[in-house]
């Protein structure tokens, strides 16, 4: 059951209120999940439980997914406005430079709070930000047909195809390389979730101007790719590993774009392995 936190954050406008619905877990050393554009908390769920046998889980819907409210008014849905309103959520939940871990956009978003120093340890799968402009369009094109079709597939066809392997394929193969796995109760609630994400449009939008180009030098941190990932080529992950030098590169065979639910236990032995490092490099593995 998710709960909904309320705090105020400066703007260009002046302050305002924001509203960040998230799922808290286990106990040990904070760890906050992040998300990918128009999904929600619920997409790191396969690995939730092996995660909170050994850390105090946060999973978040970011602003405008989920169960989180839009931004209001004043707030953009740029790395400069959610990095900092990300380390206010952390500050009134009283996590202390919590370990991140985030998908896609929530990569993304992890790399920028580990660059701002905010957090211990940063697990970034498949980060957004490190492709070239054709790789970039590529994506977007993908990422609004999937928005696109979730927007005008009725509910009924949306329930029916989620009860079978072949119709769990055709709604989640591209984020997913196992898609037979997704129970159909969770691809129902995720193409929901993309069909309500209020944050879509402006996120995407943020997203045009986007390119990760600084180093993470203060906090350990692995990029992990999958290698069947179909919306963020692998290739991209060896740009992250030149823009971040000390970063551990790992390769999740046989997972795709979202691989928490293509293999749990590698995922999780990912993110874990990272937050138990304090500085000292884990030798690099092929990507």
């Amino acid at each position: 059951m998710a709960t909904t936190v309320s705090f105020a954050v400066d703007s260009p406008a002046g302050r305002r209120v924001v509203s960040v619905a998230y799922e808290r877990r286990g106990s040990g050393e904070p760890l906050v999940l992040l998300h990918g554009i128009g999904h929600h908390h619920q997409a790191w769920e396969p690995v939730l439980r092996i995660l909170a046998s050994e850390r105090d889980v946060i999973a978040v819907d970011l602003p405008g997914f989920g169960a989180s409210p839009a931004l209001p008014d004043g707030l953009g849905y740029d790395l400069h406005t959610l990095a900092p309103l990300l380390g206010s959520f952390f500050e009134t939940l009283g996590l202390v430079r919590p370990h991140v871990a985030g998908n896609s956009l929530g990569g993304l978003i992890a790399l920028e709070l580990g660059r701002r120093n905010l957090v211990r340890s940063v697990t970034a799968l498949s980060p957004a930000g490190f492709w070239t402009q054709g790789e970039r369009r590529y994506a977007f094109g993908v990422l609004r047909a999937m928005r696109g079709a979730a927007l005008t597939m009725p509910m009924p066809l949306i329930q029916q195809l989620s009860k079978s392997a072949p119709g769990r394929t055709a709604l989640t193969s591209t984020i997913y390389a196992r898609p037979g796995r997704r129970s159909p109760g969770a691809v129902v609630s995720e193409t929901v979730a993309l069909r309500e994400a209020t944050g879509f449009r402006q996120t995407l939008e943020a997203g045009l101007s986007v390119a990760f180009t600084d180093d993470v030098p203060e906090v350990p941190v692995t990029v992990a790719w999958g290698t069947k990932d179909r919306l963020l080529l692998r290739r991209q992950g060896v740009r992250a590993k030149h823009t971040i030098p000390g970063a551990r590169l790992v390769r999740l065979p046989g997972c795709g774009h979202v691989p928490m639910n293509d293999d749990p236990a590698a995922v999780a032995r990912v993110i874990l392995d990272t937050s138990r490092r304090r500085g000292g490099a884990l030798p690099p593995e092929d990507a």
